[in-house]
């Protein structure tokens, strides 16, 4: 009998053990899907410097990529929105606030965008080998955080060159309003890597979907634009809408630890009330999100090798 057919054999002999968590309850699965993880915790750093070295491959300028990037939007934003628009007029340090908002989104929307295509992209490995399949998605955000460490120091450095160093009691705000944004990312990251799978047009909604977001999250303009705006509309319920969206409310608190400016009374800005209440729940929900979204990966993940 030759190898192949004795590993044939011995393979027939092994009982059929499912890549799905699916038959179990919800927080068996949970538990059980977060024990596998750790236990490929080794793997997963291979793969996030896998997913930096991939990123530049073939670039000259390799890693400094990661921040011309910011670095060109934060000046077409000053530029166009701050100068030709005069935002920084109602603004004050425009500057340090655009770059403060393009920093925590730019990590999420990474996190997002990259995780949406993390099962397809190493299709590969999920076909020769059983890995627990959220590995992928949780990679790319281990690789998002690490482009988000490098812009952050940029964002340090230009409070620093500006004489605005950040050092007041709000600072704390960064790590929260960091967990609020890694959680819902991931989360949505893992929800939409497993959609893709069955159905392709998903990474391509997800560009969609990021630009409008974008947009209706205070990044290129303050807080009280949005709140005078829907003042005068005379349907305050409005403000509970805008801020019903997570990033809204870990992007100010970002702005509010990072921007010093902000801080004036007589610079005209504004945050909305209970920001640090309001942020923690957003946690909270979150986790429970993400708690949610893991038992439907676990439940879509079971035919992802026969898909891709």
């Amino acid at each position: 009998m030759s190898a192949a057919s004795e590993r044939a054999a011995r393979l027939a002999t092994l009982p059929f053990e499912s890549a799905s968590t699916s038959g179990v309850g919800h927080f068996t699965g949970f538990f059980r899907s977060i024990g596998e993880l750790w236990v490929q915790r080794e793997l997963m750093g291979l793969l996030v410097r896998r997913e930096l070295k991939a990123k530049y491959k073939d670039s000259s300028l390799g890693f400094a990529w990661t921040l011309i990037r910011p670095l060109v939007m934060l000046l077409i934003y000053y530029f166009a929105i701050g100068k030709i628009l005069g935002a920084e007029r109602a603004i004050p340090s425009y500057a340090i606030f655009v770059f403060s908002g393009l920093t925590i989104w730019g990590l999420f929307a990474a996190i997002v965008s990259s995780g949406t295509s993390s099962i397809i992209a190493n299709a590969g490995l999920i076909k020769k080998v059983y890995l627990p399949r959220e590995i992928f998605p949780l990679a790319a955000t281990g690789s998002a955080i690490v482009d988000f460490l490098s812009q952050f120091a940029i964002l340090v450095i230009a409070t620093l060159a500006l004489r605005q160093p950040p050092l007041h009691f709000e600072l704390l705000g960064i790590f929260p309003a960091l967990a609020v944004t890694v959680v819902y990312g991931t989360a949505i990251g893992i929800l939409l890597s497993a959609l893709n799978v069955y159905l392709r047009d998903v990474q391509y909604l997800v560009e969609v979907g990021l630009n409008i977001f974008f947009w209706v999250s205070p990044i290129v303009y303050s807080f009280a634009f949005v709140h005078n705006a829907i003042l005068s509309t005379g349907h305050p319920i409005l403000e509970q809408i805008y801020l019903a969206n997570p990033m809204s409310v870990a992007m100010l608190t970002f702005q509010r630890a990072m921007w010093i400016a902000g801080q004036d009374p007589s610079a005209h800005t504004l945050y909305p009330p209970n920001l640090d209440l309001r942020l923690l729940i957003m946690l909270v929900i979150g986790l429970v999100f993400l708690a949610i979204v893991q038992r439907i990966f676990s439940r879509l993940q079971g035919n992802f090798a026969q898909e891709i």
